[in-house]
């Protein structure tokens, strides 16, 4: 019961026994890529059709096939996205790529329509099958509902607190998964239909326009044209537009409550997004299981998430207070730095060849985002084309190789300060 002291063999304790998954959004082949790099235990993915991000790339079924391969290689889970309400005319196809889905062997398929689930359960029985939070699932007893249906990972309605959480881990014997970071929906449990109304692209289809976003301004009825602005500061007018939900001050509490996955939102979001990210809530989890007690927040995962772009970080309603900003964070503000490159593979003593994304000058002053530890500044010494030519600078789209000042690893990230 709540309220009363745990005991060691209670729901609570048990999955606190073990260590918190950390739970990453890939959109493609390269973000697994650098999800695995920077210490995901699990990642979760989608195919072309049939999951809510429709247009964050995803992956063909032989692309999914390549993918699964390679992520259980490095012991790391693959989590398949499937979490549409569908329509009449798609259940074919949806059972179709269920199959499809048991031939690849995934660990689990992510699910919120109840049709889907019952072919799921029908179809592909040796796959374990994971509630969406599109299911807004936001009590014990509908866990138990749940449960009772073959469910073995619930991720709860990002809507609870983190005192109603705890209470439906200690009252289940699933495992529950929860939001800790990233984009947060305007509407309750994502399920919204203003893009539907407004663009005829439906949200709960994968398609949303994200017109919570968009800015808007009053119009009165008599006078057509007049556009009065509603202010909410210089960045512009986003009155829909929720905060991101970031939790890194919290990691002992999130992982106390006895949750058994911690989720970072994104797959539509870049692979600057994904490292930075990814790399953050890897080192506090590991610290957090290193030394509970003397676990303290490091001022460099604090800078580290300042840098990616961000609409002002809160603490969702994990404190039943969705507008609480941490004073440790900037306030949607661009991120201090300019993502130019990927380390792909070194060639030499502090030389390695990169993919160039930005216009790298030699001479830049740069960080690169190693796999441990704070962003580590460095110099580019020189750069050199493929046909072994030295350039003062070289463009997006072109493969080079660079001298730096240190050593570095394949997938390692590099960054230009702005000045």
């Amino acid at each position: 019961m709540a309220g009363q002291p745990e005991n060691r063999n209670s729901p609570v304790m048990s999955k606190r026994n073990r260590k918190i998954e950390l739970l990453a959004p890939v959109g493609n082949f390269e973000k697994l890529e650098i999800a695995i790099h920077y210490g995901a235990d699990a990642v979760y993915l989608a195919g072309k059709e049939f999951s809510l991000r429709n247009f964050s790339g995803n992956f063909t079924i032989d692309e999914m096939r390549k993918a699964v391969k390679f992520a259980h290689d490095q012991r790391v889970k693959v989590y398949v996205v499937c979490n549409i309400y569908s329509r009449n005319p798609e259940q074919k196809a949806i059972g179709e790529y269920l199959k499809e889905l048991g031939d690849i062997g995934p660990d689990a398929v992510i699910i919120a329509d109840p049709g889907i689930l019952m072919e799921a359960s029908k179809s592909i029985p040796q796959i374990p099958l994971h509630l969406s939070t599109q299911a807004n699932t936001t009590n014990y007893k509908s866990v138990l509902f749940w449960e009772k249906f073959g469910i073995k990972r619930i991720n709860i309605a990002r809507e609870l607190s983190l005192k109603e959480i705890k209470e439906i881990v200690s009252r289940s014997s699933i495992e529950i998964e929860a939001f800790v970071h990233g984009s947060m929906c305007i509407s309750y449990s994502g399920r919204c239909l203003l893009s539907s109304f407004m663009t005829n692209r439906s949200s709960n289809l994968g398609e949303c326009s994200h017109p919570c976003r968009w800015k808007y301004a009053v119009v009165e009825a008599k006078r057509p044209g007049e556009y009065f602005p509603i202010e909410e500061n210089n960045s512009g007018t986003y009155i829909l537009n929720s905060r991101d939900l970031c939790m890194i001050e919290h990691i002992p509490e999130i992982i106390e409550s006895g949750l058994s996955s911690l989720k970072i939102e994104g797959r539509m979001k870049g692979i600057n997004y994904v490292a930075s990210a990814v790399k953050v809530y890897r080192e506090a989890i590991d610290l957090y299981y290193e030394n509970p007690d003397g676990f303290k927040v490091q001022k460099n995962w604090i800078d580290e998430l300042n840098k990616i772009s961000h609409r002002g970080y809160c603490t969702g309603f994990y404190f039943a207070d969705p507008k609480q900003i941490s004073p440790n964070f900037i306030d949607y503000k661009n991120p201090g730095q300019v993502f130019i490159g990927k380390i792909i593979e070194t060639s030499g003593r502090q030389s390695v060849n990169i993919d160039v994304r930005n216009k790298i000058f030699k001479g830049d002053v740069v960080e690169i985002l190693t796999k441990k530890g704070p962003s580590r500044k460095d110099k580019i010494k020189q750069i050199i084309d493929q046909n072994g030519e030295s350039l003062s600078f070289t463009q997006p789209g072109s493969r080079v190789s660079i001298s730096l000042n240190n050593d570095y690893l394949p997938n390692d990230l590099i960054r230009r300060l702005r000045v």
